[in-house]
């Protein structure tokens, strides 16, 4: 077996922009786990100590001004802004990027999500109807999506990337609506001229988004941002959201990256300082905002912010006294209940009212075992929980909060655990409808594969289609090929080339990709793409036409073809495909129309093979 390790242009650490999410929130939550496990030691332990570290007032003074807080107030409203900085990034990216850039497809989402928070508010009000902690309603709502997700990753092993990603566009719904509900409702009252200040800011955010380069500039529009609204009695991580929200999402454009190459091309010609700045500049330039606001801010949060919050927050003295009295108080009940039943018989019962109201066009892109297990793992409610219940709450009843959110963890946890441990008895077919589901996948190719138009290598009714844009002088493309000819032993699969030639980094491309299409008119189209794989370091046209002549092409034919470029556009329409489907470094990928980002092993591509096998069996 083949595992060359190698990455496309378009990795980041790995792997594509969600699955990257995906990724850091699964391994942080080890890490938040771990800070849950620490502050309940400590409380108990030394509780004179826990309280004397976090109620430490730490200030700033200028002149006789001074603004000042605790330490966990620090933590909870000033470096939890970041945390939904990467909310709002992550959402955008969705709308821009994601499954939701096609908006039919938010419909549900959003209803679930808004379902699923508005059963466990309903139930916290049931437990706590007539009395003065109905009003912390909020702390049953809101899913903490690094937990939940560290968590499905370490009991559904198996669970396929669809559900993951079904479960984070619901969760990523209800995280802002937490935050709106901060925002409005656990906020001091409103002083009018900051708030107007917080405004203006935030227009001229959304004039210079687009074009801002420095991660220094967004801090600086941000810190001010904050200011204006902690001064207008707004909850200030609320300008994390609205940053986020307003960065872009793009994948960079053919034009960009040659661009950018010809400006690393001269500083290696002439390295001066103004050519480094030009440089680095440029190839900043190709990655959005959001691309490189994420990159820097998520790791920092998930595995530094969040557990330092839980740290300072999830410390509760758990004597015999204090949990047989938590357990039967309305707060500690109604989080729990909310949280353990409102989650799940919301998400379950929303997308099955959606899919019956809307006769079957708007339904989950997952299975019915994989909603529900989505909506028990929505009832994983930590982070938000905590910060809203800090703002709600005080002494025995924010206890009470703590201990009900922490309770439904550990049980939401192994009703999750349980579903999908159900599910993997399944037969193999029953299990890929019980979690795939039928819904189809957004076509990322464009065009679609035409049999009679695309050079199609094994079975041309395979149910898997592997499609590749390529470059016969790109040394990855020429080491990925020992990849795809392991793919091609699978009697299931099929495989597409796509000309892609980057004529800026490579010269002969062009000339190569035309000599590929000539032998194809002489029905020779697979032998010369081996040959030109083969010998990717000597493409030059004396070489090209030996190789035409080992095949045994009418050479006469092909020397006028290239010489008059006759298959030039046939060429050119495969790179206006690649245009269109947003490709523009090789090799890219793509199964079944949907792109495949990160690796290009065979580990990786076998996975997303084995993804697509199940979608298709899951569809018979």
């Amino acid at each position: 077996m083949v595992d060359t390790g190698l990455r496309t242009l378009w990795t980041r650490r790995g792997a594509a922009p969600l699955r990257a999410f995906i990724s850091t929130e699964s391994a942080s939550a080890v890490v938040l786990v771990a800070a849950v496990v620490v502050a309940l030691v400590w409380a108990n332990a030394a509780p004179a100590s826990y309280a004397a570290v976090w109620d430490t007032r730490v200030a700033l003074r200028i002149g006789d001004a001074e603004f000042g807080q605790d330490l966990r107030e620090w933590v909870g409203g000033g470096l939890m802004t970041l945390f939904f900085l990467v909310v709002g990034l992550e959402a955008r990216r969705e709308f821009d990027l994601g499954d939701l850039r096609e908006r039919r497809r938010f419909v549900l989402p959003l209803v679930a999500g808004v379902v699923g928070m508005a059963v466990p508010i309903g139930i916290f009000l049931l437990f706590n109807a007539g009395l003065p902690s109905a009003h912390g309603w909020g702390v049953a709502m809101s899913t903490d999506t690094a937990l939940a997700l560290g968590l499905l990753a370490m009991l559904g092993r198996n669970v396929p990337d669809k559900v993951r990603l079904f479960v984070l566009t619901i969760f990523v719904v209800d995280d802002l609506a937490a935050l709106l509900v901060i925002a409005v409702v656990y906020s001091e009252p409103i002083n009018g001229l900051p708030l107007v200040l917080a405004v203006a800011v935030f227009a001229l955010l959304l004039v210079v988004a687009r074009t801002m380069r420095r991660r220094s500039v967004y801090f600086a529009i941000g810190l001010t941002l904050w200011l204006a609204l902690e001064a207008s009695g707004v909850d200030p991580v609320a300008a994390g959201l609205v940053i986020g929200l307003s960065a872009p999402a793009y994948t960079p454009s053919r034009d960009a990256l040659e661009q950018a190459t010809g400006r690393v091309r001269q500083f290696r010609e002439q390295p001066t300082p103004e050519l480094v700045r030009e440089a680095t500049t440029s190839l900043t330039a190709t990655l959005s905002p959001n691309a490189r606001l994420q990159s820097f801010y998520h790791p920092w949060t998930s595995f530094v912010i969040v557990p330092l919050f839980a740290l300072a927050n999830a410390g509760v003295v758990l004597s015999g006294d204090v949990l047989a009295t938590a357990f039967t108080a309305p707060v500690t009940l109604g989080v729990f209940v909310g949280y353990v039943v409102g989650k799940p018989l919301g998400v379950v019962a929303t997308a099955w009212a959606v899919t019956r109201i809307s006769r079957g066009r708007i339904r989950p892109p997952v299975g019915w075992a994989a909603v529900l297990g989505s909506g028990t793992i929505a009832g994983v409610g930590f982070t938000v929980a905590l910060l809203i219940a800090t703002r709600a709450f005080q002494g025995a009843e924010l206890d009470q909060a703590k201990v009900g959110a922490l309770s439904a963890v550990v049980v939401s946890a192994a009703l999750t655990w349980l579903v999908y441990r159900l599910v993997a008895l399944l037969p193999s077919a029953a299990k890929a409808r019980a979690l795939v589901g039928d819904v189809a996948y957004i076509q990322d190719l464009v065009p679609e594969v035409d049999i009679d138009h695309d050079h199609v290598r094994g079975p041309a009714s395979a149910p898997i289609t592997v499609i590749e844009f390529g470059d016969f002088e790109c040394p990855y493309c020429g080491q990925a090929e020992a990849v795809v000819r392991e793919l091609l032993t699978d009697v299931h699969v099929r495989y597409v080339w796509r000309h892609l030639p980057l004529t800026d980094v490579h010269p002969r491309a062009q000339y190569a990709a035309e000599a590929a299409e000539a032998a194809a008119a002489q029905g020779a189209f697979w032998e010369m793409h081996d040959l030109l794989l083969a010998h990717q370091d000597d493409l030059t046209p004396v070489a090209v036409a030996r190789y035409a002549e080992e095949l045994g092409l009418d050479m006469p034919r092909f020397r006028d073809e290239m010489r008059r470029h006759v298959h030039e556009t046939r060429v050119a329409q495969d790179v206006e495909s690649a245009d269109l489907s947003g490709v523009s470094g090789t090799p890219t990928f793509f199964v079944n129309g949907l792109r495949q980002y990160g690796a290009y092993d065979v580990a990786t591509l076998g996975a997303a093979v084995r993804a697509a096998r199940a979608q298709v069996r899951a569809a018979r």
